[in-house]
């Protein structure tokens, strides 16, 4: 994927609070779980959202525990959140509606 001088460019709190509402926005980090049948199932998801992160040239950081599987994104050449995080945390979202996960946080 090409660069985009937009993508470099940091997002206000409203702005990305706006963009993917589902997701937990904090300092420059971006974060979502996701609860799914089983750990294969999990490790299927993550296996897709690599093909996607490589398509955006933009890797998460990712923590599986067995069923749940959990993302922080963050632009870190610009130490901000930024449309690459957005775009790449609608993307994770969408997959994660047609695998049928549900959203949880990092207490459950």
């Amino acid at each position: 994927m090409t660069q985009n001088p937009q993508d470099r460019i940091a997002l206000s709190a409203d702005e990305v609070a706006r963009a993917v509402p589902t997701w937990q926005a904090a300092e420059a980090t971006l974060s979502a779980g996701y609860r799914f049948a089983n750990f294969v199932e999990g490790i299927g998801f993550v296996d897709e959202v690599a093909a996607i992160a490589e398509a955006h040239n933009h890797h998460p950081d990712i923590d599986i525990r067995y069923n749940r599987v959990f993302f922080t994104l963050s632009s870190h050449d610009v130490k901000a959140l930024t449309a690459r995080d957005v775009r790449l945390a609608r993307a994770i979202s969408e997959l994660a509606d047609r695998f049928g996960a549900e959203q949880v946080t990092a207490e459950h």
